[in-house]
């Protein structure tokens, strides 16, 4: 898929069916994670990988508007050294998945993570070590049904030039 395709077809998709996503799809998504901008080089991603139905199940309900993850297939985890720019570099990281996984037909929902209050439960129920704060979680499947794109607004709409 063309990456402008993906741009306009990736919408936030939160039922899925029973399909696991493939492994190949899942490492695919990680390495384009990691080619995502970081500010100083600093690279302070680190991803978690969950395909265990139970575990995603048990991350779902440590959340609060992330229940739907329950049914997912699978999430990718995006946790970032505690460095100046983390959440910016794991804001660019977060949405190289994203686009990774709708250019391969894989749906996905952000479900957010940075100052949110279960973000220190959800480190520990991925072991992670001190010093890390959540970015996201990412649920990935294959939906239930077609999902129905989102209007957008135009370029039109949205482009200034010179000034506001």
């Amino acid at each position: 898929m063309d990456i402008f395709d993906a741009f306009k077809n990736r919408i936030s998709v939160r039922e899925y069916g029973n399909k696991p996503v493939e492994k190949a799809k899942l490492e695919k998504m990680v390495d384009a994670a990691r080619l995502a901008p970081t500010a100083r080089g600093e690279q302070p991603w680190e991803f978690i990988v969950v395909a265990d139905k139970a575990k995603v199940k048990e991350l779902a309900n440590i959340t609060d508007h992330g229940k739907f993850m329950a049914e997912a297939s699978a999430a990718i985890v995006t946790f970032c050294k505690d460095t100046k720019y983390y959440l910016e570099d794991g804001c660019a990281a977060t949405e190289n998945i994203l686009l990774a996984a709708a250019a391969q037909g894989v749906a996905s929902c952000w479900i957010a993570g940075d100052k949110k209050y279960y973000g220190e439960g959800i480190a520990k129920a991925l072991d992670v070590p001190a010093g890390y704060k959540l970015i996201s979680i990412i649920s990935l499947g294959y939906p239930k049904e077609k999902p129905m794109p989102h209007q957008k607004r135009t370029l039109k709409e949205v482009i200034h030039w010179e000034k506001f």
